[in-house]
């Protein structure tokens, strides 16, 4: 059998736990490498102090949180759907237009999710 095709064993228990944390890790690399995802880390990290300032309790606070966590964990989604359908191939599809475009409207909309939600928030403590 070629190595390459080789199955790995599947890991139990912590050495499982241990191996998915380095694969998350590489897959954070792996999105930090999208001009898309680095804009919204980078606007994240320098939003995110605001939730502990805004938030007038604790649920407020993970709200503001959530909702940008949020918006990070459907771009890596959509990064991940997109390079599936670029590794079938470089031809067009209606199929992997139509996989491409969900994706993308699934960020567009955590986006304006995101928006609102800090938004609204931001305008509540100005009228305040």
């Amino acid at each position: 059998m070629n190595d390459n095709t080789s199955v790995q064993p599947k890991r139990q228990g912590l050495s499982r736990v241990w191996h998915a944390f380095f694969y998350s890790i590489e897959g954070l690399r792996a999105g930090w490498h999208e001009p898309a995802f680095r804009q919204e880390a980078i606007l994240a990290v320098l939003i995110l102090p605001g939730a502990w300032w805004l938030g007038q309790s604790w649920a407020e606070v993970v709200l503001l949180v959530g909702v940008v966590v949020a918006v990070l964990v459907v771009e890596l989604l959509n990064t991940a759907v997109e390079a599936a359908i670029d590794r079938v191939g470089p031809e067009w599809h209606a199929q992997s237009k139509r996989a491409k475009d969900t994706a993308s409207a699934a960020v567009l909309l955590s986006l304006l999710l995101c928006g609102g939600v800090w938004l609204t928030t931001l305008w509540r403590w100005w009228a305040a």
